[in-house]
């Protein structure tokens, strides 16, 4: 007999239950503190490396925001590779460690909904991450402010904005595969192993079957032809596009780097009339990335999708 109510009965419950164990939680503030000291790391040696272009550069944020400086990579560099891992943390046991604990059946028997269930653990580990991120933030800035001495401009805020909500549509797809794989497995160590494997293939193992691939379908590609050669290269851009990780750092590129023009191969002829180094306004930089962001919150919605469905046909009783 079904229940009487919305089915979103208890979404705000979840939500907040799960937030508070998430930012109390040992795991996350191991990865809190590891983000914390790298990100400062980075951005302290990039304005040790900026500070002579100070009153230069009208973007003097953004390039702190990507400035690497050996042995340190720089902050964009280290968000790249510690988003997915504390997104996969955070998603990892969500469902199965309830099954683990012999709660699930406990929870579900309240007045709460799987609906509710499930979107209250994954908007509560994108709000966690949404709290890392802008707090981060916060501290880039305030940090500039002292190393350089000049305040941020306005397009500048806006961007570094608009960067922030890059990469939470980033977290968001390694959150819901990791969301995913916890309704899959009912361990969650396999789960947690799946969901690196992924984003370990993507990081390392991708970027290079895209040149294979391209290599492999173009078989007529002749090495000394520059239309051909061209062709491959833009054959090789659309599969990599099939990765996040491609997808996020196109984003970052167009946001961050105002005088790009063009994420794909450039020809001569198409740069006629246009002022080499010039920034684009912050609305033709959003054109330009547009794509990019939807093709992540797609694949967000997607996972998502996939968990929601596996784990409406699923069997919670004890």
């Amino acid at each position: 007999m079904r229940r009487e109510g919305s089915p979103w009965t208890g979404l705000w419950a979840v939500f907040f239950k799960e937030m508070a164990d998430h930012l109390s939680g040992l795991r996350m503030r191991i990865l809190e503190a590891l983000i914390l000291l790298s990100a400062l790391g980075a951005v302290y040696t990039g304005s040790q490396a900026l500070r002579q272009t100070v009153g230069e550069d009208p973007f003097l944020y953004l390039k702190l925001l990507t400035t690497a400086q050996d042995p340190l990579p720089s902050f964009v560099g280290f968000l790249s590779f510690f988003v997915p891992l504390a997104a996969i943390a955070l998603a990892f046991d969500a469902v199965n460690g309830e099954y683990a604990r012999g709660t699930l059946s406990r929870i579900l028997a309240q007045p709460i909904y799987r609906d509710a269930l499930l979107f209250g653990k994954f908007l509560a580990g994108l709000g966690t991450l949404a709290v890392l991120l802008f707090a981060l933030f916060l501290l880039v800035v305030g940090l500039g402010l002292f190393s350089l001495g000049v305040p941020p401009g306005g397009e500048e805020v806006v961007r570094a904005l608009l960067f922030l909500l890059a990469t939470l549509a980033y977290a968001g797809v390694w959150l819901a595969l990791g969301l995913l794989f916890s309704v899959l497995f009912r361990q969650p160590a396999t789960a947690a192993l799946a969901a690196l494997g992924v984003w370990l293939f993507f990081a390392v193992f991708f970027p290079i079957l895209t040149d294979l691939a391209a290599s492999a379908l173009l078989l007529q590609a002749d090495p000394f032809d520059p239309e051909s050669q061209l062709r491959q290269a833009n054959l090789a851009l659309w599969i990599s596009r099939l990765s996040p990780n491609t997808l996020y750092a196109e984003a970052l590129t167009g946001l961050l780097n105002p005088a790009v023009r063009s994420l794909g191969p450039v020809l001569i002829t198409q740069l006629e009339g246009a002022v080499l180094g010039t920034p684009l306004p912050l609305s033709q930089s959003l054109l330009l990335v547009w794509p990019q962001l939807t093709g992540l919150m797609a694949l967000t919605l997607l996972l998502f999708t996939l968990a929601y469905v596996a784990f409406q046909r699923q069997e919670v009783r004890a």
